[in-house]
């Protein structure tokens, strides 16, 4: 957690998608120990109303938890529309849902395909769809989309994915564009390889990680948090006339 307060962040009213485990419940976890007023979708329900109760019983306002499938966009609209109903409007916008599922080229289908685009592209630009006007509304807003250092990278073993998040880039700059004359900022971060417990039980290794300090600039593997860190920064009036840029947080490796 961070020493950081940030005035600003008290009783804002924030939206997080894949918030129960990894990144997101890092970001959940400290917009609640900003005094946030946070809520937060995902299809996983478990981790997600433990990470409530946890925060809860840490003295933390309880996040409001929706089960949501992001697939389903008609569903994740509605459930939008009830978090707003719920916390008075959304100030804050954190489009984190994602999966980084490894594939061969040689084995993609359509129907593949149109799932990865949809678990990582699709339902951002239409919770951006549904919190836009909100915050036109207020004329002030901050929305932090998730992109990928992958394709930055050249990654392969994945095409689907890398072709999701690049879009991900140009959905950020074109909103800016359309909503920076309400007051909206739109943002993309770029992680690194972040030390996730999915990453370390499917990925991390020896060799691995022995490659990625090797590439850094920064010698010491990136956690949830320093993603979060910047996340809360990106939300925060500290950031006020930042928007349209990409934020990459990877110890400099790219």
């Amino acid at each position: 957690m961070t020493d950081t307060t940030y005035t600003s962040l008290r009783d804002r009213a924030v939206l997080i998608s894949g918030g129960a485990t990894g990144i997101g419940a890092s970001i959940v976890s400290h917009f609640a120990a900003q005094g946030a007023r946070v809520a937060f979708v995902d299809i996983q329900q478990e981790p997600a109303l433990a990470l409530a109760e946890t925060l809860a019983a840490e003295g933390h306002t309880k996040p409001h938890f929706v089960h949501c499938d992001l697939r389903d966009i008609e569903a994740y609209q509605a459930a939008i529309a009830g978090i707003a109903a719920k916390l008075g409007g959304i100030d804050v916008l954190v489009n984190n849902a994602a999966h980084d599922d490894r594939h061969d080229w040689k084995t993609v289908t359509p129907e593949y395909w149109e799932n990865r685009m949809q678990v990582n592209l699709r339902h951002q630009f239409f919770a951006i769809q549904s919190v836009a006007p909100l915050m036109q509304a207020q004329k002030r807003g901050s929305i932090i989309n998730f992109g990928s250092i992958s394709w930055h990278l050249k990654s392969g073993g994945m095409p689907a994915y890398t072709s999701a998040k690049a879009a991900v880039e140009g959905l950020t700059r074109s909103f800016a564009r359309d909503l920076g004359p309400d007051g909206i900022r739109v943002n993309c971060i770029i992680p690194g390889w972040i030390m996730t417990e999915r990453q370390k039980t499917l990925w991390l290794t020896n060799e691995s990680r022995q490659r990625t300090l090797d590439a850094q600039c920064l010698k010491e593997m990136l956690e949830p948090a320093d993603i979060a860190r910047m996340v809360l920064w990106l939300a925060s009036d500290d950031s006020r006339m930042c928007t349209a840029q990409n934020w990459v947080v990877d110890g400099g490796w790219w």
